[in-house]
């Protein structure tokens, strides 16, 4: 398989099927497109019809969508247990990664990813009621779980909000007890610390991605 993805810097949807597939040890070949470069959509035209990253190639099938792509590697992967065993359980696992992938615009469109930046004393302005909507389902669900993860063990509504982790220490959003023990475990994962030092080395610059 070949996952397409967008600079580890700026690219937080690609970051998600990444961080699964790593997380989960499914071998994948990786072919990282530059972004906001000259040839960059002739490029991801080769491999995803919608024209943007993350793509999957799998054969002679093409899977684009963040969600698509870890859906599809759950049913082609069912040992590996990305969403939880129980069937209430995985629902909900459902709705909260679905609620990411549709929701928190004015949280991915202020706080854009970015993983070299640090910021401190930042504005959320507009996105203070989507941070404070992902603060309470944390919580909730973390208060279920027990941690350290969502659904205890590590999950693809996890790698749905790996990213909105990595956004909340680059804007300095203040986070204590189960939320911060949560963000601490994310950011300590394996896969997530590779992909960062991946980002850490790439010496081209684009326009910042939500």
């Amino acid at each position: 398989m070949k996952l397409i993805i967008g600079n580890k810097t700026y690219s937080s949807w690609s970051l998600r099927p990444w961080v699964l597939m790593k997380h989960f040890n499914i071998p994948f070949e990786e072919i990282l497109v530059k972004l906001d470069m000259p040839e960059t959509k002739a490029e991801i035209a080769k491999y995803s019809p919608s024209g943007k990253v993350p793509a999957l190639i799998d054969g002679d099938l093409s899977i684009w969508e963040s969600a698509a792509i870890m859906e599809y590697l759950n049913e082609k992967y069912p040992e590996k247990k990305m969403y939880p065993t129980d069937l209430k359980q995985r629902a909900l696992a459902r709705s909260l990664s679905m609620e990411m992938h549709a929701g928190f615009g004015k949280m991915r469109e202020r706080l854009s990813f970015n993983v070299k930046k640090s910021y401190q004393n930042f504005d959320f302005g507009s996105a203070q009621s989507d941070i404070d909507r992902v603060k309470v389902l944390w919580t909730e669900q973390l208060k279920v779980s027990k941690g350290p993860f969502l659904f205890g063990e590590f999950s693809i509504a996890d790698a749905m909000y790996a990213p909105v982790v990595g956004r909340f220490v680059t804007y300095g959003v203040p986070v204590d007890g189960l939320v911060k023990n949560y963000c601490e475990a994310i950011m300590n994962l394996p896969a997530l610390k590779e992909w960062y030092a991946g980002a850490m080395k790439e010496d081209f610059e684009a326009k910042d991605h939500i």
